[in-house]
């Protein structure tokens, strides 16, 4: 494990009835990076006392525990809310279900580290066993980003592992009352666009388990297409407003 805490950059991932992979990824984020913090977002299913279990003997490992489940977007905000109080900057997100590749968090807290103003966004490499309809899917939402910000560079719109600047984005969250659940990746990126927050890229692999190897997936696929369509109905009508302000700051940019 990292012997030299950092005082700005920390892992954070929020968990939500994970399945029994949820130590092994927080073990594989303590191997890289010191603090982690997880927040346990109302689950029912034990991981919580297995978590405690593991964060009384690791003074690295910080569990907020949530007596009800608010979405994914909550438990972030609750998340950076208090890890911003205490003097942190940065906050690297990651899911708690195995699937983001906690090797590289040493090389997108570097990236961040070196351009602090911007946002890391992962951008997913997928294996060939990746469902297709996931895989396919989410180009729909990627182009609608990717309009919504007069493309300004969102690789990908929806792949949760990246690196955000927690000032801007709490004061994003604490604006308005969306961003709460599945709709919070997407949307967040693009109001931090709005913001003037400059996107990086950077290649990352995903992993999607089966249900034989232990994976939990929380995604259904009409609920949440509804909720991202009234999403990007939003936010379509947020860009409309700002294209004068966008267009003008695209146009300062290439100068």
């Amino acid at each position: 494990m990292m012997t030299s805490p950092s005082t700005t950059h920390f892992v954070l991932i929020p968990s939500y009835n994970p399945g029994p992979t949820v130590i092994a990824t927080v073990l594989a984020a303590r191997a890289q990076w010191t603090p982690v913090w997880v927040v346990v977002d109302g689950s029912t299913d034990g991981s919580a006392e297995r978590l405690q279990a593991l964060a009384a003997s690791d003074p690295g490992l910080r569990l907020i525990v949530l007596p009800e489940n608010r979405g994914k977007g909550a438990a972030v905000l609750e998340g950076i809310s208090q890890a911003a109080a205490e003097g942190f900057t940065h906050a690297l997100t990651m899911d708690s279900d195995g699937q983001h590749p906690a090797a590289l968090i040493p090389e997108f807290m570097a990236a961040s580290q070196a351009d602090p103003a911007a946002m890391i966004l992962g951008r997913p490499v997928f294996d060939a066993d990746a469902p297709a309809l996931r895989v396919n899917g989410r180009k729909v939402s990627n182009g609608w980003a990717n309009l919504e910000t007069l493309w300004m560079g969102i690789g990908d719109s929806l792949y949760g592992f990246r690196v955000y600047p927690l000032q801007p984005l709490i004061r994003i969250m604490r604006g308005n009352r969306w961003m709460r659940r599945f709709d919070f990746d997407p949307e967040a990126v693009v109001r931090l666009c709005w913001a003037g927050v400059r996107p990086r890229n950077m290649d990352a692999p995903v992993r999607y388990f089966r249900a034989e190897d232990g994976g939990v997936s929380h995604f259904r696929y009409l609920r949440d297409n509804v909720l991202l369509t009234w999403m990007h109905s939003r936010l379509f009508l947020g860009f409309l407003w700002r294209l004068p302000a966008l267009l003008l700051r695209r146009l300062s940019s290439s100068r």
